[in-house]
């Protein structure tokens, strides 16, 4: 079996996927992707299947081996994003060529079901009981919200109220028996930090994500001795080696993303190296059903999963969804609050190329992530 080609499709809401095809007429789907930059990550699939064209598919280490290190200058967001979706596409050829789903190919199931979580609150946390409600009336036992809006270097007392106000308003809407997790998303100093992570362990959060911005992990070790609540971090982390700093520093969840750190492959490799410390992994995913499909297969087959991201109901998601382009949506049928193990070969989805295709020719995005700024008119983080 030889690859033919390699094709990308830019789809709403802000998603690229990407198909390889086979002599064969085996077929699979990845999702490379940098949310706000998928016009680059796209070119640079373009570039990396200028290798591909004629290989053996089913050599996915020695692939990922070539693409990641061959080149002289390595890593970052893009290329392994681009590495990551090819990898997702790669192990969907294998698993269909020997008939078996992904998660048997990692070594077997581990578990039934994976746990998932639903977002709630968008970027600027409001109306969180309703919310909140909503997705207790769909099964879902965890949610996620964000901490806040834009933060101040040093968070006023009024802004560190609101945080608390609305991880308490979380914990009254969901009761003891449920789960909420509070990102962070960066916009949070390393002095605000120390300030707020004490004062939410009344909340007893599920965990507290990205409570720093990664050029900050350094401080990470200063914040785990000072936080009761476990931490959480990762989706902006590409690889192996951007992990154990963090896992040194005693972070209890890493958060790789399928389509960031460099895919399947990688992502099983930071599992490993995350349980060795400890620590448990929780996949990054407010992306597509191919990356989520990515992102089922590996939780399925890792002794030290937590818990998976996933984004039905996500604010960023108002043109398409999930479900938007797939045949068959029971891959995607959480049951009270799990996806549950099925036995379809690769990935375990049908994707529909012709809505993928018309979606590309009609639809294709140019999303961007906000650009916010403080009072004075200085960048804020997003």
């Amino acid at each position: 079996m030889k690859i033919t080609r390699v094709e990308t499709f830019l789809v709403p809401p802000r998603w690229l996927f990407c198909r390889i095809e086979t002599d064969e007429g085996v077929v699979g789907w990845g999702e490379p992707v940098v949310e706000g930059r998928a016009e680059v990550v796209r070119a640079a699939v373009e570039v990396l299947s200028e290798y591909l064209i004629g290989q053996d598919p089913l050599r996915i280490q020695d692939h990922w081996q070539v693409l990641t290190k061959a080149g002289f200058y390595r890593d970052g967001p893009v290329l392994s994003s681009a590495v990551a979706g090819i990898d997702q596409a790669l192990w969907d050829i294998a698993g269909k060529a020997y008939d078996a789903p992904v998660y048997a190919l990692l070594g077997g199931p581990v578990r039934d079901l994976v746990r998932v979580y639903a977002w709630v609150g968008g970027d600027e946390p409001a109306e969180l009981a309703d919310a909140i409600a909503a997705q207790v009336d769909a099964g879902f036992t965890a949610v996620k919200m964000n901490a806040s809006g834009r933060m101040s270097p040093i968070a006023t007392s009024g802004e560190i109220d609101a945080v608390l106000a609305r991880a308490t308003a979380a914990r009254e809407a969901l009761g003891p028996d449920r789960d909420v997790a509070i990102d962070c998303h960066g916009r949070v100093t390393v002095p605000t930090a120390r300030r707020i992570l004490p004062e939410l362990a009344a909340i007893r959060p599920l965990f507290v994500e990205e409570p720093v911005l990664p050029e900050h992990h350094h401080a990470l070790a200063s914040l785990v001795q000072a936080s009761p609540v476990p931490l959480a971090t990762g989706e902006r982390i590409y690889g192996r080696a951007g992990f154990l700093p963090v896992l040194q520093a005693g972070v209890a969840v890493v958060q790789p993303d399928l389509s960031h750190a460099g895919g399947i492959s990688e992502v099983t490799r930071i599992a490993s190296l995350a349980e060795t410390f400890g620590a448990l992994l929780a996949p990054h995913c407010p992306l597509g059903p191919i990356a989520l499909a990515a992102s089922l297969q590996v939780g399925f087959a890792t002794p030290n999963l937590l818990i998976q991201e996933q984004s039905r109901g996500i604010h960023y998601d108002k043109e398409a969804d999930l479900l938007s382009y797939v045949v068959d949506p029971e891959p995607f049928r959480f049951v009270d609050g799990h996806a549950v193990r099925g036995p379809a070969p690769g990935l375990g989805i049908t994707v529909d190329e012709a809505a993928v295709r018309a979606a590309d020719q009609n639809a294709a995005h140019r999303w961007r992530n906000p650009v916010w700024r403080h009072h004075d008119g200085s960048l804020a983080e997003w």
